[in-house]
């Protein structure tokens, strides 16, 4: 059973920049494709960004693209999304999880952190 805590959710003025990490327990954490997913309020989830378990391919949806830049650091068994340039439109709660790459580019990974809270204001 793998256990995922994200942080470093927190406000910032558009065109600012966070970094959110997502620390992982309870697996092997070098075995699993990992992602980024958010949901803002009165919409559905959405994926954000998404690492292929090496760390040799990544993955993002086209209006993170040249923003977000996801990473992961296999020895600490932690996972990052630098996020830059951010708009209002941002403004979400951001979920780790984890499972295969197919799974996770499916939106339908087993593991779930809790979530952290981004804000952007205008």
């Amino acid at each position: 059973q793998v256990q995922l805590v994200e942080s470093g959710g927190g406000l910032v003025q558009a065109g600012g920049s966070l970094r959110l990490s997502c620390a992982a327990s309870g697996g092997t954490f070098s075995s699993y494709s990992m992602g980024w997913f958010r949901q803002a309020p009165g919409k559905e989830r959405e994926f954000v960004a998404a690492i292929r378990w090496t760390g040799g391919s990544t993955y993002y949806a086209d209006s993170v693209k040249g923003r977000f830049t996801i990473s992961r650091d296999n020895a600490k068994n932690t996972m990052f999304l630098q996020m830059n340039s951010l708009k209002p439109e941002d403004t979400a709660v951001y979920y780790c999880a984890a499972d295969s790459l197919p799974t996770v580019l499916r939106g339908r990974p087993t593991y779930w952190g809790q979530g952290t809270k981004v804000t952007v204001s205008s």
